[in-house]
């Protein structure tokens, strides 16, 4: 049994770019399908796909490579507020991801949004990872 899915989602993402897989499949949840279009939106996957199964469903995730170097496009991804240890932040305290760079993503009242949207929005929330 995984104990934190979303360190699980993004180990999967991380261990498949150093492998060199072009798709990898992730067991879905509402928060998972979230991260995972805000990373489409935000340019760092290529395409993504929800299948429903007779468990709990799929993500299948096609992932992002520049096509001169072969270098992924996520650089880094990194857990941030764990269930040992949760991480809050109000809007005010949000910090930017290599000076803005990068993303911050962070579960809201309002949702699951990106820094720069919690930031517009005026909220403040759990930080869940940075991506970079």
């Amino acid at each position: 049994m995984v104990t934190d899915p979303i360190a699980d989602y993004l180990t999967r993402i991380r261990n498949a770019q150093m492998a060199g897989h072009r798709i990898v499949e992730i067991p879905a949840s509402n928060l998972k399908r979230r991260i995972t279009e805000i990373l489409y939106e935000q340019g760092y996957i290529l395409k993504y796909k929800f299948e429903e199964d007779n468990k709990q469903g799929v993500i299948k995730i096609a992932l992002k490579y520049d096509v001169n170097t072969k270098q992924p496009a996520i650089r880094s991804l990194e857990r941030i507020s764990r269930p040992g240890l949760r991480q809050y932040a109000k809007p005010t305290e949000i910090k930017r991801v290599i000076n803005g760079l990068g993303i911050a993503i962070i579960s809201t009242s309002k949702g699951v949004l990106t820094d720069k949207q919690a930031k517009l929005q005026n909220v403040g929330g759990e930080v869940l990872c940075y991506v970079s």
